[in-house]
């Protein structure tokens, strides 16, 4: 018979396993012959803090916490699900403890620094990320964190620096290949393999690089998921395009699409090079005429007369930022109110099961069930987007493929929104049509969806 400790370290395997259904089961058996175990009860919360149930993390801490109270991981555990929640105070008084009982603990250390830069007080996020810095000043993630809050503070040779940390983290993509990680050196007559490093808005945005690389005089080879080929396939400066895995052919270098931005944009902050690809407000994604026609004729159909709003709420649930960053897509009901204008949902995937919810649902048009299924990632979409007055969306993918296309968007952003968005300006270089919404109080949408409501 396995012993209570031996239980749990199975179900802990099974959890780091990506297993977490399972590994609850086991926790939750262990709890049934238990019930007075503050460990189990902790391995719980945390597997319920990666289902995102927020709400039963904190009651499964809290139980612990009843049983045995000097239990710092507890307590830290408790402070980063209760940030999640936007319970700012009792987050900090869940890590201050937590750090009163176990002095220099790193994982408590980040999560204060963090609640507080998500919180909109970055000055007091940073001070405990260099805290944790004293404890582990060879923390890639803490270097990270640091290089993402001075590039949004617009700190962009400290920024940069501490941001190249990320590739000594795990799961950061470099492909197979012996060339040697391009530093910035001349280009001219030399070939480059770019590639993603992280999700499918990064390479919308960041792909143009390669007409940048090209003019050095590059030969420029692009390797990316199989299913952005046929977008990718317009931009200009790529000599060839691969997907992910094939194999490359011999090059000089190799770099991700961000790290051509790091060492070509640097230490100036000079985005000139972002805009100049957006001749007559055309962008550097195309789409082909016939596509454009089908859904022209398409929106006709649904929405003869008036103006065309797309919406998109809900980003990738996955993402560490999505609770600051996506939308309940009950709160753009004020949408459905302006004069002479129809609602297009351009949301897929996670997210859309809030229509099933929605109070306004009946006034939001739905695409087809096929929608981008055919022709490869976004290529509907894209041919959609040339056919809408405007797009109000959260920050996601889709963001950034309209801004890329040269469409009017409105991007409504967090408080504390992703470095490339910076702070306190309505515009952004990255995307001359695309206006910023911000958010001013943690959490409150609602002010952000009026200002939208304007300037629809």
């Amino acid at each position: 018979m396995p012993s209570i400790q031996e239980l749990l370290t199975q179900g802990w395997n099974l959890h780091q396993g990506g297993r977490i259904d399972e590994a609850m089961q086991l926790y939750r058996h262990v709890l049934a012959h238990a019930p007075q175990n503050a460990n189990a009860l902790v391995y719980l919360g945390i597997a319920l803090f990666d289902q995102r149930r927020f709400d039963d993390s904190v009651a499964a801490y809290r139980e612990a916490l009843a049983l045995q109270p000097q239990f710092p991981i507890a307590w830290n555990n408790l402070g980063n699900s209760l940030r999640m929640l936007g319970k700012i105070d009792q987050a900090e008084q869940a890590l201050a403890t937590a750090l009163d009982q176990q002095p220099g603990y790193l994982s408590a250390l980040k999560n204060r620094g963090t609640l507080w830069i998500w919180s909109g007080e970055v000055e007091r996020g940073l001070k405990w990320y260099e805290e944790g810095l004293k404890v582990d000043p060879n923390n890639a993630e803490l270097h990270r964190n640091l290089g993402v809050i001075h590039l949004l503070l617009g700190h962009y040779e400290l920024g940069w620096n501490e941001y190249r940390w990320r590739w000594a983290m795990p799961g950061t993509y470099r492909p197979q290949v012996t060339a040697a990680v391009w530093q910035g050196e001349d280009l001219a007559g030399k070939s480059i393999l770019l590639y993603p490093e992280q999700g499918r808005g990064d390479a919308i945005q960041f792909i143009r690089v390669a007409a940048v690389l090209k003019k050095a005089g590059a030969t420029v080879y692009v390797q990316c998921d199989s299913n952005m080929l046929p977008l990718f396939s317009s931009v200009a400066g790529i000599d060839l395009l691969l997907p992910t895995g094939s194999v490359v052919p011999p090059v000089d270098y190799h770099a991700s699409l961000i790290d051509v931005v790091d060492r070509w944009f640097g230490k100036t902050g000079n985005l000139a090079y972002a805009t100049e690809l957006f001749s007559e407000g055309q962008g550097y994604l195309r789409v082909s005429d016939v596509a454009i026609d089908h859904w022209k004729q398409w929106l006709a159909r649904q929405v003869p007369h008036g103006r065309r709003i797309g919406i998109n709420w809900q980003g990738n649930p996955e993402h560490h930022a999505d609770v600051y960053r996506s939308i309940p897509l009950q709160t753009l009901a004020p949408l459905e109110s302006i004069p002479n204008a129809s609602l297009i949902s351009l949301q897929f995937g996670d997210g859309i099961e809030q229509m099933e919810s929605c109070s306004f649902a009946d006034s939001i048009l739905s695409l087809p069930s096929d929608f981008d299924t055919a022709g490869g990632a976004f290529m509907d979409t894209a041919a959609v987007l040339r056919n809408l007055d405007v797009v109000v969306t959260s920050d996601t993918a889709i963001a950034h493929l309209a801004g890329a296309m040269g469409v009017n968007v409105l991007l409504m952003l967090g408080k504390v929104p992703d470095w490339r968005w910076l702070t306190d300006v309505n515009q952004t270089p990255w995307y001359p049509s695309m206006t910023l919404i911000r958010q001013q109080q943690l959490g409150n949408w609602s002010d952000v969806v009026a200002a939208a409501c304007e300037l629809v």
